[in-house]
């Protein structure tokens, strides 16, 4: 049985409002309220468990009340507990819906991937380099060790939530911050390609223009559509669900860094044809990518939303 647990500090005015809401739902469980104990905020600390399907439900409630502007909440998961009868009721009664993603936990998660530290453009630096030797030696494992290694992903997806929830400035944060990060890996690994052609690094095949990996990253098709879309349904889902081997899955399947480094390698050696056609293959993904987890992020919501009011339809009966 999924829990969370919350932790808020009320103001006194609101704190019967709040232990009324709590009380009153059949997915919360464990309900403490300690008046006048807290500080910073000062007020009332009250503190429970929610099943995690019913979550949406009590968060939303709370935000209605406007305890998180005047007071505050804290959410925590719950590793284990050992629940009794008033638990295993409530879970009865959300049938699937105890599957739910908690939006407030996923959003929170997104939100933490989209902040952009200098170890942000280090991280798309050294993962362009990686892909680099990766071009110039024909190792597809190197390949996908950039992509691994890319963080990429974490402002793609922050874009589609900026989307989803119409905010002008997470969109901007976040392009601005992938513009950014793809412009120096392609200057670092531009560089960096000169180096390795200055002084004849690269591996045999590729200078005899025998060059597989660069091929069919820089080709872009049908399929390079279908499986960054594909990608973003699933990134989506993984962080909804918290599935992080689902996650590194995404990583691996989608052709950015490598594109980015392919660009900049093919520019390196003169070679344009393949410099562009990278170029395409790195717009195709981030453009499909953002789309596509802005899409699935919406439809996620509206699906289990019909899934509630469904459930709930005998219960009013």
């Amino acid at each position: 049985m999924d829990l969370i647990h919350v932790r808020m500090v009320s103001p006194a005015g609101l704190t019967d409002a709040v232990t009324a809401l709590l009380r009153d739902d059949p997915c919360v469980v464990n309900l403490v309220v300690q008046p006048g104990i807290a500080r910073k905020p000062d007020g009332d600390a009250l503190a429970c468990d929610v099943l995690t399907g019913g979550a949406n439900d009590v968060l939303r409630g709370l935000r209605e009340l406007r305890l998180h502007e005047v007071g505050s909440i804290v959410i925590e998961p719950v590793d284990m507990a050992f629940t009794g009868h008033a638990a295993r009721e409530g879970a009865e009664r959300l049938g699937v819906l105890s599957r739910a993603p908690v939006w407030e936990e996923v959003e929170a998660r997104i939100r933490a991937q989209g902040t952009y530290a200098p170890s942000f453009y280090l991280y798309m630096v050294v993962a362009g380099l990686i892909g680099a030797v990766g071009i110039v030696t024909n190792s597809q494992i190197l390949i996908v060790a950039a992509m691994v290694v890319g963080p990429e992903y974490g402002a793609i997806v922050s874009v589609a939530l900026g989307i989803d929830r119409r905010s002008g400035r997470r969109v901007r944060e976040g392009l601005n911050a992938l513009t950014a990060g793809f412009a120096l890996a392609v200057a670092a690994t531009f560089l960096f390609g000169l180096l390795i052609r200055g002084f004849g690094l690269e591996s045999r095949a590729f200078e005899l223009n025998v060059r597989p990996v660069s091929r069919l990253i820089s080709t872009p098709d049908f399929f390079s559509f279908a499986v960054a879309t594909l990608a973003g349904v699933v990134g989506v889902v993984s962080l909804s669900e918290a599935r992080t081997s689902a996650l590194l899955g995404v990583f691996i399947s989608v052709t950015t860094i490598p594109a980015a480094a392919d660009l900049s390698v093919s520019a390196a050696f003169g070679s344009w044809s393949e410099a562009r056609g990278a170029f395409v293959q790195l717009l195709i993904n981030v453009t499909v990518l953002i789309a596509v987890g802005a899409v699935t992020l919406r439809g996620q919501r509206a699906l289990w939303r019909r899934v509630g009011h469904r459930d709930r339809r005998p219960a009013h009966g």
